[in-house]
């Protein structure tokens, strides 16, 4: 008997009809039950698997339009141009400029990559580091590493960067923005401010706030440390006693030696401008009296 023939072509034009498919499809569609048969027709293809649900379809390379960072994806379905998830992972952690924060991977890749980085550090193909008290995960090699570092600390001092790899704006254009915030904070805000976004940096936080807000660290370090401890004045900008005296108070003295003088009498306002001392004038109107009659009885 004569052994059955199967041909790659069938394979190439599902997919090139459909995108993508299922091993169970292109297994239905060469008119096979044998997996290892659907793969050796698939080899000459230059098929991918997908790096999203868990490299259950496939595709071929002259299918796929990948952008700029070698991803393409046909209804919800994702390819790389690096293959695999832990090839994919693998690549964009070795080619970030500014290595990656996981949340941040699986922004860019659309899907979760905590199991792919854990496996990429056991197998030392990334190395990872805690920066602002979260794994950042960088290049294998040094050089690239120190880089990422440098290029990430630089990133951190601008804290409200939301997704720190796909900025929206110029990084020029947010640093003005935070300044011109910062312009506008009183005096406790600013430095509450400042070691508020100490504290997201963690180690080093205090003199990159310092060189980036033109402060002194001793003032970030202070507002990192009143708001630890929660001691905030909440009604006020400074502390009891601070800033210039009131005029009432530095004032006081001059205005009681005031009340003794002959003028005195002028102050309380009457409608027409003029401030009357109501006691003092009463006085001064019974004298006048007294004076006006004094030759009578």
């Amino acid at each position: 008997m004569r052994p059955l023939s199967f041909r790659s072509d069938e394979l190439r034009s599902l997919l090139l009809r459909s995108k993508i498919a299922t091993l169970d499809e292109l297994k239905q569609a060469l008119g096979t039950s044998v997996d290892v048969t659907v793969f050796r027709k698939l080899k000459p293809l230059d098929y991918l698997t997908s790096y999203s649900h868990r490299g259950r379809y496939y595709t071929l390379r002259e299918v796929a339009r990948f952008d700029e960072k070698g991803l393409w994806s046909h209804a919800t379905v994702w390819f790389s141009q690096a293959g695999t998830l832990l090839s994919t992972v693998e690549s964009f952690v070795n080619r970030s400029p500014r290595g990656f924060f996981a949340d941040e991977l699986a922004r860019a890749l659309h899907v979760d990559v905590q199991d792919a980085l854990h496996q990429l550090a056991h197998q030392r193909r990334v190395t990872r580091q805690i920066v602002s008290g979260l794994y950042l995960y960088t290049a294998i090699d040094r050089t690239v590493q120190q880089g990422q570092l440098l290029t990430r600390r630089d990133v951190e001092a601008v804290p409200t960067l939301v997704d720190a790899s796909v900025p929206e704006v110029s990084e020029e254009e947010l640093k003005a923005s935070i300044l011109l915030f910062y312009s506008l904070l009183d005096e406790q805000q600013r430095r509450l401010y400042a070691g508020l976004e100490s504290l997201k940096l963690g180690r080093g936080g205090d003199r990159s706030l310092a060189d980036f807000l033109d402060l002194d660290p001793h003032t970030v370090a202070r507002g990192r440390q009143q708001l630890l401890a929660q001691d905030v004045e909440v009604d006020r900008a400074r502390k009891a006693g601070g800033g210039r005296r009131r005029v009432e108070k530095k004032n006081a003295g001059n205005n009681r030696c005031h009340r003794d003088h002959p003028g005195a009498r002028y102050r309380r306002r009457s409608h027409y401008g003029v401030e009357v001392d109501t006691q003092d004038d009463g006085e001064d109107r019974r004298s006048s009296s007294t004076d006006r009659y004094s030759g009578f009885g």
